[in-house]
């Protein structure tokens, strides 16, 4: 059976894990978590893989080893399809509702540079910039990490300062727990933004590229 919705069990069990984010809690809750989380998140991925390829489910426990938060369960279920390192497209479903997005989060030294370069270069920067205006007029989000101020020897008055800040960017747009997410419509939320976001993904693909390799 296809994707048929997320139910509204499924935002339920993300309320009642923030409130106890415990291995009692879930070992008690685990199959609620499969029924009404994992087995939709994967169905969901099934539909997406045949035009975004791939679509990797992360695993719902938290990595604590470097963390001073030690809760052992990730309050949200993502997915990823890459493009290369770092950047594609993300899914996600919480308490909170269903989110999907795309674009950049690797940011090693070499990828930061090599997009503000072709930020600042005129065709590519400009390129960029229409793209985010669109993402924007359509209702998307831009995102990332960024700078408070601006990049040493950027000038105050640089065109597409704004993007220049950012050493991480991602676009997305998000939909709060309610019907419509319990139903195909949300697979037609996620797959319309997704496409919307093709043209970012290739722009990043082009002039950023993968971290290089640490071999």
């Amino acid at each position: 059976m296809g994707f048929q919705g997320f139910p509204a069990e499924a935002f339920g069990f993300y309320e009642r894990l923030a409130a106890d984010n415990s291995r009692a809690f879930w070992a008690a809750h685990k199959r609620d978590y499969e029924i009404f989380v994992r087995d939709p998140v994967l169905a969901l991925a099934g539909e997406l893989e045949a035009e975004f390829g791939p679509v990797a489910v992360f695993r719902p426990s938290r990595d604590t080893r470097f963390s001073t938060d030690k809760s052992p369960y990730k309050t949200y279920q993502g997915a990823f399809a890459e493009r290369f390192p770092g950047t594609g497209f993300y899914v996600q479903v919480s308490a909170d509702g269903l989110a999907a997005g795309g674009g950049f989060h690797s940011h090693a030294p070499e990828q930061v540079e090599r997009y503000r370069a072709a930020v600042s270069s005129g065709p590519a920067g400009t390129a960029l910039q229409a793209i985010a205006a669109g993402l924007r007029e359509d209702g998307l989000h831009l995102d990332g990490d960024q700078l408070r101020t601006r990049p040493r020897g950027v000038p105050a008055d640089h065109p597409r300062l704004e993007l220049l800040r950012y050493r991480s960017l991602t676009a997305g747009r998000d939909w709060p727990a309610g019907p419509a997410l319990s139903t195909r419509q949300a697979l037609a939320l996620v797959h319309q933004t997704w496409e919307k976001l093709i043209p970012l993904c290739d722009w990043l693909c082009e002039h950023v590229g993968p971290p290089r390799s640490r071999s």
